[in-house]
């Protein structure tokens, strides 16, 4: 940072941290509508997050474990597992790649298909709810750190700047 953004965090006012409260208090209460959504349909959130993460993967249906282990943020023994159950579950299927015998692909089956359509509607819905919220809230983080001709601090920076 230089010295310039490292005096406008110095000058944070109250509104600063209300505005970044009330975002991750808008956040935190879309996650919890996410996992109550998830054991809704009988599955953990990292379940619903592993489903999407297949069917969201770029530019195709499928991933293999390591993939998903990256996109899911977890050590690769731990997305094996979760494969294992959502497996048992009917909910995805494994397939042998064809040049590489040791890799497999994971895709989901239809019944994988049709809850996580499911859940992706109704958290497509709580988005749109509460994206008016979440954008008011982000503009008002910006323009917090936009000058203003009256805020004395930017200005006091601005000169300071200036005779460096």
């Amino acid at each position: 940072m230089n010295q310039h953004s490292d005096r406008l965090f110095e000058a944070l006012e109250k509104e600063d941290y209300e505005t970044l409260a009330s975002f991750r208090y808008a956040l935190r209460r879309f996650l919890k509508f996410s996992e109550q959504a998830a054991e809704s349909k009988g599955l953990t959130p990292r379940q619903h997050q592993a489903l999407l993460a297949i069917k969201g993967y770029p530019g195709r249906d499928y991933v293999t474990n390591g993939e998903l282990a990256e996109r899911l943020q977890i050590h690769h023994q731990s997305a094996v597992g979760l494969v294992n159950r959502l497996q048992r579950m009917g909910l995805v299927e494994r397939t042998a790649a064809e040049d590489d015998r040791r890799k497999s692909y994971i895709r989901l089956t239809r019944q994988g298909a049709d809850i996580l359509e499911q859940l992706t509607a109704a958290h497509k819905r709580e988005l749109l709810a509460i994206a008016p919220h979440l954008e008011q809230l982000l503009r008002h983080l910006q323009k917090s750190q936009e000058p203003h001709s009256s805020d004395e601090n930017f200005l006091k920076c601005a000169r300071e700047d200036r005779q460096l």
